[in-house]
């Protein structure tokens, strides 16, 4: 059973963005800042990510743990009433997730994922760290790197368990 009525959820929920979200607009305004030059949305890219950075040939992907199922996060929480319908939802948002990735990768493009909960809870490190990997070398063919995105998790500074795979780089 919904705490409120049919009408106030349904505004509360057409209130959502999927673009220019609090998260994303800090993603975009530490890189602005640093001199950092990218696309928004870039529609004839799979999945249009929410920031295209050409020059490294880099997608970032600013996810929220709600919407995007992050994995171990106390913000991935799953609602008590419709649960069946919730479920496809999540579902279906991971298959398109792990879909735009592939996609992604096969274009040749190195995909970055920034979690919400790693922007709330240690902001200043997490976008620190997003520069390094934005300017840091591809790895040569077949190999990767020995950072975070080896198959498998790990915990993050944030609390929360990282999914890797999200994090892939080819070259």
């Amino acid at each position: 059973m919904d705490v409120v009525d049919s009408a106030t959820r349904s505004r509360m929920m057409a209130g959502i963005r999927s673009k220019d979200t609090k998260p994303e607009m800090a993603v975009r305004r530490y890189l602005h800042a640093r001199g950092f030059r990218y696309r928004l949305h870039a529609r004839d890219l799979p999945g249009s990510p929410d920031l295209v950075l050409p020059k490294y040939r880099t997608a970032i992907l600013v996810h929220g743990c709600f919407w995007h199922r992050h994995s171990g996060c106390r913000f991935a929480t799953t609602p008590t009433s419709n649960v069946e319908r919730w479920a496809a939802k999540f579902q279906a948002n991971i298959a398109r997730d792990a879909k735009k990735l592939a996609s992604l990768e096969e274009a040749g493009w190195r995909v970055i994922v920034v979690w919400e909960c790693e922007l709330r809870q240690n902001p200043t490190e997490r976008l620190q760290r997003l520069t390094q990997e934005i300017t840091e070398q591809n790895s040569p063919s077949g190999s990767q790197p020995a950072d975070n995105r080896v198959p498998g998790s790990r915990q993050s500074g944030s609390g929360c368990i990282e999914r890797p795979a999200l994090l892939c780089s080819r070259s």
